[in-house]
């Protein structure tokens, strides 16, 4: 999971998972949804592998990547639980921050 949080921490990175979120895309096709030269394409795009975030295949001269779901689902499971935390803390915050306006109210 560390791999995959490092990989979407960049947003040239998120612009491509976007995008192949939609389907399958070719490195050119990503490459022309950036403002950056080919070469950097090519090392998000590694950095995508290498994390198990994608996963390319040979069609003639071109490389067709996908996306591979499963370790967003891990990042998506992680973040849920600490969301639940946190909303729950939340909640309690909110809870005495009204108890506190009423009581300032009450007081004379």
């Amino acid at each position: 999971m560390d791999a995959a949080l490092r990989a979407i921490a960049d947003d040239s990175r998120r612009t491509m998972l976007e995008a192949l979120a939609s389907g399958p895309a070719t490195a050119g096709e990503l490459a022309a949804l950036l403002p950056i030269a080919r070469p950097g394409v090519s090392r998000h795009l590694r950095v995508l592998r290498e994390a198990g975030l994608v996963e390319v295949r040979q069609e003639a001269q071109r490389r067709v990547y996908s996306l591979r779901p499963q370790p967003l689902a891990e990042v998506d499971d992680w973040l849920t639980r600490h969301l639940a935390m946190w909303e729950h803390r939340l909640d309690a915050l909110h809870t005495e921050i009204a108890r506190g306006t009423r009581a300032r109210k009450d007081t004379p």
